[in-house]
């Protein structure tokens, strides 16, 4: 019997296939760690775009045990997870892996990020976030999945004051291409899920942070600043506040959310004053956040704190896009998957300002 049971761990004929694209993300590299420790078979995709530094990307597939030297576009590499530089609009390489795959799962992570880029180059967030979405959403259709979750984001809320934020209110009033792009993926979600019915899960994450993450992010320009004793700028005159949300709890909910896909005719659903986060099709929306803003200044003392250094701040106002403050409704998140994030603000900046401080020496 133990000799059946090691050729069947060895061969993971218990695994479950499922896609992360983005892998080389943020996010994504966080994911697949936690999912390979889990027990999912993971194949991971990503473009390796330059929107910020490849170096970090790449790194954190070495991270993951794919040997960078040996990507090529379209080819797999194998490391701890089954590695292919793919980018999403392209409609029939992403339906050809869909076709060889045969995913158990998806997790759609891959986007053209930033709001304040949004509006320089909005043409890229069609391409990536709506026309690669839809290319996700058909490879589902061809080859039926158990479950596509994917990434949304506070910004789709838009100009709304109504605090917290909650699923059930209407996301009608984006702020720039990138929210709209969001707020498009939720909505083409639905109808593949009413059409097709696709289990299909949307995450409205409230800013990620923690090793490993963008250098767009203001956690790394902050850090960065004060390392390299260098100003940074901090807007509204640092009347902000955010629901930052540490990665680990982050990809936690993600787990637990996975194998767990909306089912058909949700008993809550009325059509007649319809909720925006649920339908009768296999549908759902989650905000996924801490439930406790923080104000930004006392996350800039947590990132001098972890330093041991004051950092040299220019106040500037609002910038085009940006929004004063951000609180995330998580409630119904919390009663679905029973978890609660439990990373402090504290606990979660040292965590990056060690990671950081590692991967500068680095060169990265």
């Amino acid at each position: 019997m133990r000799t059946a049971y090691v050729l069947f761990k060895k061969y993971n004929i218990h695994m479950k296939k499922i896609l992360i694209t983005g892998a080389a993300g943020f996010i994504g590299h966080h994911l697949a760690h936690l999912l390979l420790k889990n027990d999912y078979k993971v194949v991971g995709i990503d473009n390796i775009n330059d929107y910020y530094d490849p170096k970090l990307k790449l790194a954190r597939l070495e991270d993951l045990g794919v040997d960078t030297s040996k990507i090529e576009y379209n080819k797999a590499v194998q490391g701890k997870i089954k590695f292919i530089k793919l980018d999403l609009a392209d409609k029939d390489n992403i339906l050809a892996l869909f076709d060889k795959e045969k995913f158990n799962f998806v997790m759609n992570l891959a986007a053209q990020a930033g709001v304040r880029y949004s509006l320089i180059n909005p043409h890229s967030y069609v391409d990536s976030n709506i026309t690669g979405f839809l290319n996700i959403l058909e490879g589902c259709r061809a080859n039926p999945v158990e479950h596509l979750v994917y990434a949304s984001s506070s910004s789709v809320y838009g100009l709304s004051e109504e605090i917290p934020f909650n699923t059930s209110s209407h996301t009608d009033h984006p702020l720039a291409m990138y929210s709209a792009s969001k707020k498009c993926n939720e909505m083409m979600a639905h109808s593949y899920s009413y059409l097709y019915g696709i289990p299909t899960t949307g995450l409205r994450f409230f800013t990620v942070y923690g090793p490993w993450g963008r250098p767009d992010m203001a956690l790394h320009i902050f850090t960065k600043a004060i390392v390299e004793d260098k100003e940074f700028e901090v807007f509204n005159h640092g009347n902000m506040s955010r629901d930052f949300t540490y990665v680990d709890d982050i990809v936690e909910s993600v787990k637990r959310l996975i194998p767990k896909p909306p089912q058909k005719d949700n008993p809550n659903f009325n059509p007649k004053k319809p909720d925006p986060s649920i339908s009768s099709a296999p549908y759902q929306l989650f905000n996924v956040g801490n439930n406790s803003p923080v104000a930004l200044m006392d996350y800039v003392k947590a990132v001098e704190k972890a330093l041991n250094k004051k950092g040299k701040i220019v106040y500037k106002g609002m910038q085009p896009g940006d929004v004063q403050s951000t609180y995330a409704n998580v409630q119904s998140l919390f009663d679905y998957i029973d978890f609660k994030p439990s990373t402090t603000i504290e606990e979660g900046i040292q965590l990056f300002v060690d990671k950081y401080l590692e991967l500068n020496k680095s060169g990265i």
